[in-house]
């Protein structure tokens, strides 16, 4: 499997599956969520209101994913994970990690070969952008998904030199 960085939006990624850092409503929101939304069209929210209904009336579990069509964006599915909010007091990098790993294993199960991931949980949600980097790119290299490539798109400058460095340490 290719892991690669690239500095961008998510939403103009070409790639079988785009991952969404979700709120648990599944009915948009700011940041990769609503830019998401807002690209992709009515479709997408159409169908995480199915899900919200049939499945997940309290909304999306933290570190749990579903997949819905990707409506107007350049890809086949969107790929819907809520991420922790970052604690001090509390250890959450589990629920991070389950967010890679549920995405990477329903891409799989959807037959997706490339996937594009956000910074999970660093923007509103608070997670440190190095802990994060590590978390992500650790799990994603320990996964054993049929998976081609797994691309991090990173909204900024400063969010790809932090990933870059953490990949080159642990490779």
């Amino acid at each position: 499997m290719a892991l690669i960085l690239v500095q961008g939006d998510i939403t103009q990624q070409r790639v079988d599956a785009i991952v969404n850092a979700a709120n648990s409503s599944l009915l948009g929101g700011g940041g990769v969520d609503g830019a998401i939304h807002r690209r992709g069209g009515p479709q997408i929210l159409e169908e995480c209101r199915i899900w919200r209904a049939t499945q997940y009336p309290d909304g999306l579990p933290t570190g749990k994913a579903v997949a819905t069509t990707a409506g107007r964006l350049p890809a086949r599915w969107v790929i819907h994970t809520v991420g922790p909010v970052y604690s001090r007091s509390e250890d959450r990098s589990h629920l991070l990690a389950s967010c890679y790993r549920e995405s990477l294993r329903i891409a799989d199960a959807l037959g997706a070969r490339t996937v594009a991931f956000p910074a999970i949980s660093t923007g509103a949600f608070g997670w440190p952008m190095e802990d994060a980097a590590r978390i992500a790119l650790t799990t994603v290299r320990r996964a054993d998904p049929g998976i081609d490539e797994v691309r991090f798109v990173l909204f900024d400058a400063e969010a790809y030199s932090v990933f870059e460095r953490v990949l080159k340490e642990i490779k």
